[in-house]
């Protein structure tokens, strides 16, 4: 297969769909960065699907400035899958001419504040967090671009288109999980498809209803819980809802991302659980590295 490799650390395909890992842990420290994922069209980075901590970083070693980007899709507004943002937006502050950036995100409800409300509180001139950093807000035209998504029908199944480019299409569809407001991304380039499912309890009906034998090459889906009682099921998917969401969208593969010791620690069984419903490719992803969405041989 050719491959594109950036900055020795991320082995891509030239061509076609992927989507590059470069955080697969969660909340806790355990050897990983936090969710972070780079989808490539023919090579290029394109989108950035979250910013957990590390995710600057993991940048940096993959040789991808954040400017050049797209996008930032944030799935939702905990801090591991959001945490590196204001370091990302500070290091995109370095280009010639200014960045502008698109941010698409999730609005608010309880809780969490809408994406547009969460940025205020970090940007804004007067009162933010890190108001040194707020031209990325000022101005009639700012250069950080928001976007909310509506996240409080998980059922709807209703995909909302964010970018249409003859060479992609990115949409998201809300999800459950919990009280927080989530969304999934769905990537379409050239005949190819990838889903990044976020986090998502077995109770988010919309997400297999609304794509229920679409096919895709890949599908990312987080491996936070494992099997059994006293698990948060209405955060996350166990892994026997994991194999049945797959086996339901007809998935060419599967990539476990999001890993968590709990779940690591009993994977044998979860993989178990998955082949109850799921035949296909399923990988254990790890940071850095890059899955095609193009249908496994």
């Amino acid at each position: 297969m050719l491959a594109l490799l950036l900055a020795g650390a991320l082995a891509c395909p030239a061509t076609g769909l992927s989507v590059a890992v470069l955080g697969s842990g969660g909340p806790i420290a355990e050897g990983r960065a936090g969710p972070a994922y780079v989808v490539l069209v023919n090579g290029r980075p394109r989108l950035l699907v979250d910013a957990g901590p590390g995710a600057l970083l993991r940048l940096g070693e993959a040789g991808i400035p954040p400017e050049t980007l797209d996008a930032i899709a944030i799935s939702h507004l905990h801090v591991d899958h959001a945490g590196d943002l204001p370091a990302i937006l500070k290091s995109a502050n370095f280009a010639d001419p200014p960045a502008r950036l698109a941010l698409f995100g999730p609005d608010g409800r309880g809780l969490f504040p809408g994406l547009a409300q969460h940025m205020a509180s970090l940007l804004e001139a007067r009162s933010g967090a890190f108001r040194y950093l707020s031209d990325w807000l000022a101005g009639p035209q700012p250069r950080l671009v928001i976007t909310e998504v509506a996240s409080g029908d998980s059922d709807s199944g209703h995909e909302t288109l964010l970018i249409d480019r003859p060479d992609y299409r990115l949409s998201a569809l809300a999800v459950h999980h919990g009280v927080v407001p989530a969304l999934a991304f769905v990537v379409r380039s050239g005949g190819q498809t990838a889903v990044l499912a976020g986090d998502q309890s077995e109770f988010s009906d919309g997400f297999d209803k609304a794509l229920a034998g679409s096919r895709p090459g890949l599908l990312v889906m987080h491996h936070a819980i494992p099997e059994g009682p006293g698990q948060p099921r209405g955060l996350h998917r166990p892994p026997s809802a994991i194999g049945q969401a797959a086996a339901g969208l007809g998935a060419g593969r599967l990539v476990l991302s999001h890993n968590m010791k709990r779940a690591l620690d009993r994977q044998a069984e979860g993989l178990a659980a998955i082949r109850q419903a799921y035949a296909g490719a399923v990988s254990i992803a790890h940071d850095g590295g890059c899955y095609p969405a193009s249908k496994p041989e």
